[in-house]
């Protein structure tokens, strides 16, 4: 009979291996477009996500989400995948602009190829919008995402709950360099628990293309470098989380130490569940989702979108017309809460050994 820890020694390392190897395999592929087949030359809008490495969200709630929205206001919308490949992606949007879309949505895999892009719709008259992440240098016409600092406090936060008084060594598993949002993530973690001088930082890195399987290598690393006394785990969302969770777990050490998240993934809510995981940052895709087509739409329309501020570029040093949203911290007693509002399945969270958690929770 197999124990609790070794079903989530078996879950978390399955996790980094099959996550890494969605995003890793295929990478010339494309999503297909809504409204008929990908490159529909009718289509209006087009979309581009940016992988199915950084996170689950792009594939499993942002394109049903965004597909909906544009077929309800009747908007024929192309979205598709560049499947973590900047030169994919810039092939695909060569193709939305010769086949005429009018607005541009890209989520950037780094801002210099985000920027190109933008440049050459900008020249062809098209509208572009920034769609979670900002393109430094860029030329977006709107930028629709979260409060991105405010994630990485609320990270901060939970982790210092968890952590709780006392000297205690933690590590900061942040997000790729080429991601300005994981800048942000970063910025707002440390705002918070820098002046807390009981914490000290023993080891931080970047984990190129939000990659889980090279953040669980990495995080080994400091695991080893540090003889194992590390006390908390700033993981930038859930994937890295669980890739540092995986090792943890094969020393024997998982749930003895405090490990955050983002993004509310099915995977981080049972890491949570299962205390392994002590937080998660849920934002909202479909209020995320439901700005960026209320942009788009009115953009189509002819209309003047509404915005609720802006925020600057620091490389091309403008100010560009956005739409933040607020993010929320989810602990293991606010886990119910995602699955009420839609986010994740209760069928799909409560499976398995995390059934007896559900219903402890009053989660159904």
């Amino acid at each position: 009979m197999r124990t609790r820890s070794s079903v989530l020694l078996a879950t978390a390392v399955a996790g980094v291996l099959l996550v890494s190897a969605c995003g890793g395999s295929d990478a010339g592929s494309t999503g297909s477009a809504s409204g008929g087949g990908g490159g529909s030359s009718a289509a209006e809008v087009g979309v581009i996500l940016p992988d199915t490495k950084s996170s689950a969200r792009w594939e499993s709630f942002d394109r049903p989400l965004l597909q909906k929205a544009f077929e309800a206001a009747g908007v024929k919308a192309d979205i598709q995948n560049a499947q973590g490949d900047a030169s994919n992606m810039q092939t695909i949007a060569d193709q939305m602009l010769t086949e005429g879309v009018k607005v541009l949505a890209i989520v950037n895999l780094d801002s210099d190829s985000g920027a190109a892009i933008e440049a050459k719709a900008k020249k062809q008259g098209v509208q572009t919008i920034d769609y979670d992440r900002l393109t430094l240098g860029g030329s977006a016409d709107y930028y629709v995402s979260f409060d991105n600092t405010k994630v990485g406090e609320e990270q901060g936060q939970g982790l210092a709950q968890c952590l709780g008084s006392g000297d205690k060594n933690i590590v900061y598993l942040n997000g790729s360099p080429t991601d300005n949002n994981a800048t942000q993530f970063s910025k707002g973690a440390h705002s918070v628990l820098d002046p807390m001088t009981n914490y000290k930082v023993v080891a931080e890195q970047a984990v190129p293309d939000w990659d889980n399987q090279q953040a669980a290598t990495i995080f080994e690393q400091m695991f080893t470098q540090q003889g194992g006394k590390i006390d908390g785990v700033l993981a930038a969302n859930d994937g890295l989380g669980n890739a540092a969770i995986s090792i943890l777990a094969k020393n024997g050490l998982a749930g003895k130490v405090a490990v955050t998240g983002q993004d509310a993934t099915t995977q981080g809510l049972q890491n949570i569940l299962a205390k392994s995981q002590c937080m998660t940052v849920y934002k909202p895709v479909d209020q995320e989702a439901k700005a960026l087509s209320d942009i788009a739409i009115a953009l189509i329309k002819g209309e003047t979108p509404k915005t609720t501020g802006t925020v600057q570029d620091t490389t091309g040093k403008r100010d560009v017309k956005s739409i933040l949203l607020d993010p929320q911290l989810i602990t293991r007693d606010k886990v119910k809460s995602v699955v009420d509002a839609g986010f994740v399945k209760a069928s799909d969270l409560c499976t398995g050994d995390f059934a007896a958690d559900c219903t402890e929770l009053g989660i159904s």
